[in-house]
């Protein structure tokens, strides 16, 4: 099981409060932060999620992939931000 997802289950978070989570990080991952920070994870644990959130963006794919989300979406987000921001 992907970490992201194995940590999300540790403190008894809902399937779909984890699919809101991941669907929240392939369209707006400031947001998904916000998301992140009001399910009731401990301060600890909610800093090594949010550290391996911004640091391993693999393991958001791959936990995407596993829940059945459409990856592509944070593909295009990335490269609409680049063609923005050059």
């Amino acid at each position: 099981m992907n970490p992201i997802i194995a940590i999300l289950k540790e403190h008894n978070v809902s399937d779909e409060q984890t699919k809101a989570v991941f669907q929240a990080l392939t369209e707006n991952p400031i947001m998904a932060m916000a998301i992140v920070q009001q399910l009731g994870i401990p301060q600890d644990k909610l800093q090594a999620l949010m550290m391996m959130l911004m640091q391993n963006p693999a393991l958001i794919k791959e936990a995407v992939n596993e829940l059945g989300l459409d990856f592509s979406k944070v593909e295009a987000a990335k490269s609409a931000l680049n063609k923005e921001n050059p």
